[in-house]
């Protein structure tokens, strides 16, 4: 695929796409990657300028947002401030990119995130305002973003959905902390399959991806501290990157994964076999 980009292909020409969380991080790199591949691209986050919070976050933007950076690979780009836990902002997000485009032909469900410490949120203890603020986040918006979009997919019998889980929603984090956002992503996961169940009579395709431990700006400063607890536990002995999550965005978004459906695809170098 990349040679094939490096002579002129662009697989995802004339192609739409939407990217929730694509503010910053991964949703960033997954962003740019669609565009990359010729898709023009909504980014929606509730701040697009939330990589400002994070010095190396600010140092990788080569412009004011993704936005701008989207439309420097010669697409189209559209932004939208919108919180993903807002039934009535998805649709809205949804509307204007159809009109504008016509067509929705790709859907990243990145918007999400925890809450508190790691080892916090025992799975027996788990603080109630943290546990409806993370399903928010995660389940709900995904969900909502996902009911946003599928009219106009199951109109054009066509659609690639890929939400974005965890592997914390896979393999339970040790002494059973941070069980709300475990829980969340495990949701994600089972929401992926019945929708495409659902969807599948309709040529639309649903999968998820579910990054490990992936050195975004916002970890870099912490990633030294973390390092012994964690290199040990992944076979590859490294952290993964924002880039090479989007490269299995790559796979799911185009027609290299045109009978792939309801499926996860861990992204974490082999940290969930040592859980199994």
């Amino acid at each position: 695929m990349t040679e094939a980009r490096e002579n002129g292909f662009r697989p995802l020409a004339g192609r739409v796409a939407i990217v929730t969380g694509a503010g910053r991080g991964i949703g960033r790199a997954y962003a740019l990657r669609l565009a990359e591949l010729g898709a023009n691209v909504a980014a929606v986050d509730v701040d697009l300028h939330s990589y400002r919070q994070f010095e190396l976050e600010a140092a990788l933007l080569t412009a004011d947002t993704v936005v701008e950076e989207v439309q420097n690979h010669g697409v189209e780009g559209l932004g939208f401030e919108a919180d993903v836990s807002d039934l009535e902002a998805m649709h809205a997000v949804a509307a204007e990119t159809s009109e504008r485009w016509g067509r929705i032909d790709v859907l990243i469900c990145n918007a999400g995130g925890g809450s508190g410490r790691v080892n916090e949120n025992l799975a027996s203890a788990i603080d109630p305002e943290q546990l409806d603020l993370v399903l928010r986040r995660n389940l709900h918006g995904t969900i909502f973003s996902c009911t946003a979009v599928v009219p106009t997919m199951k109109k054009q019998r066509s659609g690639s959905i890929v939400t974005i889980s965890s592997t914390d929603g896979i393999r339970a984090l040790s002494g059973g902390g941070y069980a709300h956002y475990c829980v969340a992503k495990a949701a994600v996961i089972m929401y992926t399959r019945c929708l495409a169940e659902e969807l599948g009579p309709y040529g639309i395709r649903v999968n998820s991806v579910a990054p490990g431990f992936i050195a975004t700006g916002r970890i870099l400063p912490f990633k030294d501290d973390l390092e012994s607890d964690v290199i040990e536990d992944i076979p590859l002995r490294r952290w993964g990157t924002p880039e090479e999550c989007a490269r299995v965005i790559e796979f799911l978004a185009t027609d290299l994964s045109e009978y792939v459906t309801g499926h996860v695809i861990p992204v974490e170098g082999g940290w969930i076999a040592g859980g199994i």
